[in-house]
Parts: C-alpha cells; structure tokens; sequence
C-alpha cells in the first residue's frame, strides 16, 4: 500500500511555505490548509493573470504576505514571527526560458533566497522539518537515456538549472554544518515536469497550449521529441508533504529525493500534446513546429525514483493518462464557469481516494 498522509500529524501544525502564490505552492497551500495545518505564505505576487493564487483565493485561507525572499531586512522578521514548525520552500524564478532573459536576478533569487531562509532557520528552535524544492534539472545534463539518481553530478547548462545546482552545494552545507546538530532535518526535493490545472505561467507547455486553444489557434512548440518525466501537481505536492512528515519523525531520513513518474511515463512533448488536444476536446492539427529551436534545453530527462518508493513508500497514484486528462478537465471546467477552489478540492479529493 502506499504512503498516506496522517491529518492528525498536520492539524495545528505552524507551517511556512515560500512561494505560496504560485502554481505548485497555492496547491499546497490548499491541501495543508485541508489537513487543518496553520499555513502561513511569504512570496511575491503572482506572476501570471490569470493564477491560480487568486482564482482560488488562498489568500482567504492562509496568512498571507508579499515580500521579497531577497531582501533580508523584511524578509526574515517575518519567518522569525512565524516560528515555524515546518518549512516547505516553493519561493524561485522557475522558468529555463527566463533564466536566459534575467540570468543574474535567477541566481540571486534561487541561491541567495536558499541562504536567507536556511540562516535564519539555524536560529530558531522551533524548526523540525525543512523541505527544500529544487528541480529535476539539478543534474549535469549528458543526454542520457538512464534515468538520474539522487547521487549523480550535479551540473546546469543554462542558468536557471545551475542555480538551482548550485542551491543544492549550499542546502547541503547549511544541513551539515548547522542545521542537523541542532536536530532539524533537511531535504533537498527533485520533481519531474509537473502539469496541473490553474498554471499559466509563460513558456509551460500545457498553460502555452491551453492560451493558444482558448484563442482558436494551433501551439507553436519547439522541440516535439523532447522527452520528460510528466506529472501531475498532486504527486509531487503529496510527496513533498509526506517527506516533511517523516523528516519530522525520523531526522534521519534527511538527504535529496528525486520524485517523478513511473519509468513506463516519460513521454515526448509531440506525445503529450496530442493526449491534452484529445482531452480538450480538439482533433488534428492542434500543434506545429517552430522553425527556431531556441536557447539549449535538455532533449532527454528522466529520474530514478528507488529512493523514495523505498524509504518513503511514496509510488505515482495518477498514470501520464490520468494526469493529462484530470489537468485539461480542469481548464475545460474553469473556462465554463466552475469555481477554481472547487475543481481544486474534488481533484484532491479524487487523488486521496486513489489507491
């Protein structure tokens, strides 16, 4: 049986989670709050209109502030104010493609936010659980068809993923030198490519996709064969809880963790595509071919995920079907009316259910 999350373990719980206004965090957020967890969110505002922040109005359900992670001067009274319990950190320019256009802010925010919360954790004593989210691009790219493991070198071509590489050196430094002695477990979390409803941000497959449709136009995309390790939000925001649990419990379990799809799940952009097309409710020609490739990305990607089916029991409950069609119901659904928070609880609630 899988791993289930213990909603008697969370209910009270004082919970921190940067980059609590974006796609993945204002998920979180949700479920946390679900489980009765006392969520507070530092983040800056959401960088997309529409999101998924707003549309289901976390702010309602957390406390909620807007504060640069860095600018130290404000941003760490408000974590020492909290007091926090657990931390999940979610805060970081995320985008490849914006990582090329803003190379020295990607690193500072990715690098430098890492070192502002990480140093102000070491003080305080209420600190049990850090999760730390990084990014399945940690690793030195060499177009390998093998999937990476958690102790494969670390690398990054473009700036987006070597500052993520780079945040990876200092969580490890902070967790070694500091935070393990005074009993605060630490995790580095590495997620696939994760697809969901209400992300919109720019240069994502699936929100490009669903801008280009609702417009009535085909999605332009420029590597079709590129392969990934899809998911759906659920599964790695399920994992992230479950580890931030058991670091809670057992401090020992501290360390990275590569979360992702079954093996039998990467699959291709073209591929990918043409199910969300299908689900959406499109036929043929929903997509073409861009004539420039654009900056380097990775063409082949994929994690071996031993480690957390091993230690943390945690195994993929939605298949790459599952995800593409619960993702593209989503914003079907929106499009037509339904409330955001409401397509956000039932999908929980169906993943919950799944066994």
């Amino acid at each position: 049986m899988t791993q289930r999350i213990d909603a008697s373990f969370w209910a009270g719980k004082r919970v921190l989670v940067t980059g609590h206004t974006g796609f993945k965090g204002s998920w979180l957020t949700l479920w946390l709050h679900r489980l009765g967890a006392d969520v507070t969110g530092i983040s800056m505002t959401p960088n997309s209109t529409p999101n998924l922040f707003d549309a289901a109005e976390i702010a309602k359900i957390c406390r909620h502030h807007i504060c640069d992670i860095c600018t130290p001067q404000h941003f760490v009274p408000l974590v020492r104010e909290v007091r926090p319990e657990i931390v999940f950190h979610l805060a970081a320019q995320s985008l490849v493609r914006e990582g090329y256009r803003e190379p020295a802010r990607t690193f500072e925010t990715n690098l430098m936010g890492s070192v502002y919360l990480l140093d102000t954790l070491r003080t305080l004593d209420s600190v049990k659980s850090v999760v730390m989210v990084t990014t399945d691009k940690v690793y030195y790219n060499q177009e390998s068809v093998w999937p990476y493991r958690e102790t494969d070198r670390l690398g990054g071509h473009d700036p987006y993923s070597a500052s993520k590489a780079a945040s990876e050196l200092v969580i490890s430094s902070y967790r070694e030198a500091f935070l393990a002695a005074r009993g605060v477990a630490v995790a580095t979390a590495r997620a696939g490519n994760v697809i969901g409803g209400g992300d919109w941000s720019a240069d994502r497959l699936i929100p490009d996709a669903v801008r280009s449709w609702q417009a009535g136009q085909a999605l332009s995309i420029r590597c079709p064969e590129a392969v990934r390790p899809w998911q759906h939000v659920l599964e790695p925001v399920f994992a992230y809880m479950v580890l931030a649990q058991r670091l809670y419990q057992e401090p020992q379990l501290a360390g990275a963790y590569n979360f992702g799809p079954d093996s039998r799940d990467a699959a291709s952009v073209a591929q990918v595509v043409d199910r969300a097309a299908l689900s959406f409710g499109l036929g043929q020609d929903a997509w073409y071919l861009v004539g420039e490739p654009g900056p380097h990305e990775t063409g082949w990607l994929a994690l071996e995920t031993a480690k957390a089916r091993h230690t943390l029991n945690i195994l993929p409950r939605w298949s790459l079907l599952q995800a593409i069609d619960q993702t593209m119901s989503w914003y079907r659904d929106w499009y037509q009316g339904a409330a955001a928070r409401d397509l956000c609880e039932r999908q929980i609630e169906d993943y919950e259910a799944h066994r």
